[in-house]
């Protein structure tokens, strides 16, 4: 409930506090006196997008602080709670903005963002504007109000959740199957690849021994004539080889008495060579005796040297890489084959889903179409009370097509109304009186409000174009759903404001070139005088004055 609100710098306001009680409160006032400007300070605490016009003249920042009795509120406390926001029996919503354009928010004392005091002002203040029918045109808002009316709230956003978790389960497997057949492609071409490469010995030291094994196949005639000419030269020339020669140079110095020591190392040296040159010749002829021109090993091996450069030019890599890029296909063809996996994964994923999703937006539609006789049956109700008789409002139901899963459950919900017996039920937008489509949506927003947990309810001026005896009937509308709570009513009939429990009068008060707001409350005699206003203009006369005590007096019955 509203305790109170304190508006500093706004408007024609440099600092007022206005106090309120439970039940139903009626503010008043001339025209230009600003009977809105509570309301619409009230909205600037709620988080409603700020105007630096309305910062009074001459100021730099406009302050506004309202108070709230939270007591039994439980969603608002929780609130708090899960936001780290200190919850006890009173909740302070305070909001600064300035000239610049900057703007602050706080809840009891502490920071806090524009949404989030929109969001727990949702669940302190219900506002009723006298535009609001214009939002009963849209269909979006008829689902609200009856979704509200039945207790279902709660169930119609966790509906959504459920379709937007089955619809991005649903696009991620459409799109897998869109590109199935591309995928399919790329795994054959993959599967190609892997298979060609595996076919290959890509280990480069395989293909380094191929390599050294081609380049001797290749040179097998020359590589033998040289083998004998060396072999030649270091053992088997007779007219000279390099074994004849170091032994009769070590038979020399082997003969040689007292050598020198440089003949010495010199004979050492000579003595190891010979034993080099006997190992090399030992090599030589062996290499001689196994080795073997082979035509068609080098066949072979020029033909799988080919095959594995080919397959380099292909992959555009060095041979080297060949390895490492079968590898990288290797793990993307395995991706491949788990997406596979994955398109049944993700069909049954989806249908658990759906069927998650059909079993809320089922229990949904079973309370919305329990809820819809019921608030139909009580807006008629209050139409014929707002002498609408033979008007029947009807909510009506739409089932989808049973495949169409929608965010908002298995119908479209749509206000219609036939204003007299016989005609065919038309949209509100249909409705040719505008009379009539105020009284319409005052008879919703009454049976919308009176099933509200919002603890305070706010009407502004919604008996625009009604008068006479169904002013009458909606100052008692409003009261009776001041008895249950909290609501303010601004107004301009004296017989919405006769019925209300506690009387603001606004006026506006110009002196030395300023004007200033005022909101005062009324005793019994003043609001006496304000109806008597209210009645008869700027010329009250006791004929008025008397008029409006007895207006008083039958709306205190």
């Amino acid at each position: 409930m509203l305790l109170s609100i304190n508006i500093n710098n706004y408007t024609l306001v440099e600092s007022l506090e206005i106090e309120f009680s439970s039940g139903t409160t009626a503010i008043t006032g001339e025209t230009g006196a600003g009977k809105s400007l509570v309301l619409d300070a009230l909205g600037m605490a709620l988080g409603d997008r700020a105007d630096t016009g309305t910062i009074r003249h001459g100021k730099d920042r406009a302050e506004i602080t309202a108070t709230y009795d939270i007591q039994g509120l439980e969603d608002a406390i929780q609130w708090l709670e899960r936001n780290d926001f200190s919850a006890d029996n009173q909740c302070i919503l305070r909001r600064i903005y300035t000239v610049e354009g900057r703007s602050r928010g706080y809840i009891n004392g502490q920071s806090c963002t524009m949404q989030q005091l929109q969001q727990l002002g949702e669940m302190l203040t219900d506002i009723h504007s006298q535009h609001e029918h214009q939002s009963l045109l849209r269909r979006e808002t008829h689902r609200t109000l009856l979704d509200d009316y039945c207790n279902a709230a709660d169930l119609a956003i966790q509906v959504s959740e459920n379709y937007r978790a089955w619809y991005s389960t649903y696009k991620k497997l459409s799109d897998l199957m869109e590109r199935s057949d591309e995928l399919i492609a790329r795994k054959d071409l993959l599967s190609f690849q892997v298979n060609e490469l595996e076919q290959v010995d890509l280990d480069p030291n395989s293909l380094n021994a191929l390599e050294i094994e081609q380049q001797t196949l290749a040179n097998a005639e020359q590589i033998m004539l040289e083998s004998q000419s060396v072999l030649a030269i270091c053992d088997q020339n007779e007219s000279f080889n390099i074994r004849d020669g170091l032994n009769r140079a070590l038979s020399t110095l082997a003969g040689l008495k007292h050598k020198p020591e440089a003949l010495s190392n010199a004979e050492e040296l000579l003595q190891s060579g010979l034993i080099q040159v006997e190992e090399a010749t030992r090599e030589i002829e062996n290499h001689i005796d196994r080795f073997e021109a082979d035509p068609q090993r080098l066949q072979q091996v020029e033909e799988q040297l080919a095959v594995i450069f080919q397959l380099a030019r292909k992959h555009r890599v060095n041979t080297d890489q060949l390895a490492e890029t079968l590898t990288v296909l290797k793990t993307e063809l395995q991706s491949l084959q788990d997406g596979g996996e994955s398109i049944d994964a993700l069909q049954q994923q989806l249908k658990e889903l759906a069927s998650v999703y059909l079993d809320s937006a089922q229990k949904l539609s079973a309370l919305r179409e329990q809820g819809a006789q019921a608030m139909a049956a009580e807006i008629n109700a209050q139409l014929q009370k707002l002498s609408m008789e033979g008007a029947e409002l009807v909510v009506q139901l739409s089932p989808v097509a049973t495949d169409d899963y929608r965010a908002n459950g298995l119908e479209e919900v749509e206000f219609v109304i036939a204003t007299n017996p016989g005609q065919p039920h038309k949209p509100l937008a249909k409705i040719a009186s505008g009379g009539e489509l105020s009284r319409v949506s005052l008879a919703i927003q009454v049976v919308a409000a009176s099933h509200s947990k919002i603890p305070t309810l706010v009407f502004d001026e919604v008996d625009v174009g009604i008068g006479g005896s169904t002013a009458d009937i909606v100052g008692q509308l409003l009261k009776t759903l001041g008895d249950r709570g909290q609501v303010i009513s601004v107004t301009h009939q004296p017989q919405v404001a006769a019925h209300a429990h506690h009387h603001y009068r606004a006026s506006k008060i110009i002196e030395d070139n300023s004007a200033e707001s005022l909101m005062v409350v009324l005793n019994q005699q003043q609001r006496i005088d304000e109806l008597a206003r209210m009645l008869g203009g700027a010329q009250v006369t006791e004929q008025t004055r008397s008029h409006a005590s007895e207006l008083l007096s039958l709306a205190s019955v």
